[in-house]
């Protein structure tokens, strides 16, 4: 489903999508940047995912369309490299409860604080 209205909320951090059928969420910016579909964010296959921490505070610096298939948000970290299909976008709106959730156990399991900086591991892959 492709939104029909979206609203970029500096203030509050939340992109707000509004949809044909009356409902309407609110992703908060942090939620969009841990779980960004970036491969830098989620690797290239299972278990390579790498654990976001540090984004409390992050904005999203600009909002682009991408054909009529994607959002490409820059967030103020300097993170740009994520393609949000409109079903992922709608995936993280009916599941953002759980999926939060289950970040923030990751990150207790691996011993961090959603506060914690970000630590740059070395990237094998040439194009991050």
């Amino acid at each position: 489903m492709i939104p029909i209205n979206i609203v970029v909320h500096q203030q509050s951090k939340v992109l707000e999508l509004s949809y044909e059928n009356g409902n309407t969420y609110r992703l908060p910016f942090e939620l969009l940047r841990v779980l960004s579909p970036s491969a830098e964010v989620q690797g290239h296959g299972p278990g390579q995912e790498t654990l976001q921490t540090g984004k409390r505070d992050v904005l999203i610096a600009s909002l682009e369309p991408v054909g009529h298939y994607a959002l490409k948000p820059s967030f103020s970290d300097g993170h740009d490299s994520g393609l949000y299909s409109w079903d992922y976008l709608q995936y993280l709106c009916e599941n953002q409860e759980e999926l939060w959730k289950e970040h923030l156990n990751k990150l207790a399991a691996a011993g961090l604080d959603r506060d914690a900086p970000m630590i740059q591991a070395g990237h094998s892959c040439g194009s991050h």
